[in-house]
């Protein structure tokens, strides 16, 4: 019996520096994702229907391009989305062809599919950016329309398999920016070893364009993005705690 190429649905790709991994990445945004959260910046990729079906092989094509860049200080290719795990056969094959071409690999998830994603395929991982939305189990569910407890779980699970983790936690005011909430996550973050930093990034506007071009309502538009110093006290609670954050 024989089988046709792997294909997947994309939105699109791009290159960047510092923001999606070590080094110069080839960042792959996947089409579809399970979560609806409030300050989605790429609501153009929620639905499967609006990506484009591409092959691993004609993916692989455009990487080659840009193997130069990508080869310089640890740089490489992040899966993204949406949600990669969403398309977990079609992101397992890439990661693999990533890795069989000598190229440092990152997946970048809410960890909400986590049960998706296949030991092999994180074998395959060098690095997972894990989005945790919020600590505050109430708080999560509001934010994304889902449960918290499977991105625990697939952090654990990182943990135990010695997969390396940037934890991201985006920080929203009225929404991400209960301290007691933000200690709870700093020391559950503290309790994993394979944590090698964290990343506050603070809440955007910019993809409110987006949303009125899709007629949609941008559920967040009257909320302020965080000022210096409210990033900085959010900061130092995962400092306090030993962990390295940018």
């Amino acid at each position: 019996m024989t089988t046709g190429p792997v294909t997947g649905r994309i939105h699109s790709w791009d290159l960047s520096t510092g923001v999606d991994g070590p080094g110069t990445r080839f960042v792959l945004f996947v089409s579809g994702c399970p979560l609806r959260c409030l300050y989605c910046a790429n609501p153009d990729t929620w639905h499967m229907r609006d990506g484009r079906t591409v092959t691993v092989d004609e993916v692989m094509a455009e990487i080659e391009r840009y193997r130069p860049f990508l080869t310089v200080a640890g740089g490489g290719v992040t899966v993204t989305g949406g949600e990669a795990l969403l398309q977990p056969a079609f992101t397992a094959a890439l990661l693999r062809r990533c890795k069989e071409a000598g190229l440092h690999t990152a997946l970048d998830t809410s960890g909400f599919l986590g049960t998706r994603a296949t030991d092999r395929l994180l074998a395959d991982t060098d690095l997972v950016l894990l989005d945790i939305k919020s600590f505050d189990i109430a708080a999560y569910r509001r934010l994304t329309g889902a449960d918290l407890a499977p991105t625990l779980s697939f952090a654990t699970r990182l943990d135990r398999l010695g997969v390396p983790m940037w934890i991201r936690y985006v920080l929203v005011p009225g929404w991400t920016d209960d301290l007691e909430a933000v200690d709870g996550l700093a020391e559950f973050v503290a309790g994993l070893d394979t944590v090698d930093r964290v990343d506050v990034l603070l809440f955007h506007k910019l993809g409110a364009a987006k949303y009125e071009a899709l007629g949609i309502p941008f559920p967040l538009k009257d909320t302020p993005v965080p000022d210096a110093a409210l990033a900085e006290r959010v900061r130092e609670r995962f400092r306090a705690r030993g962990t390295t954050v940018h």
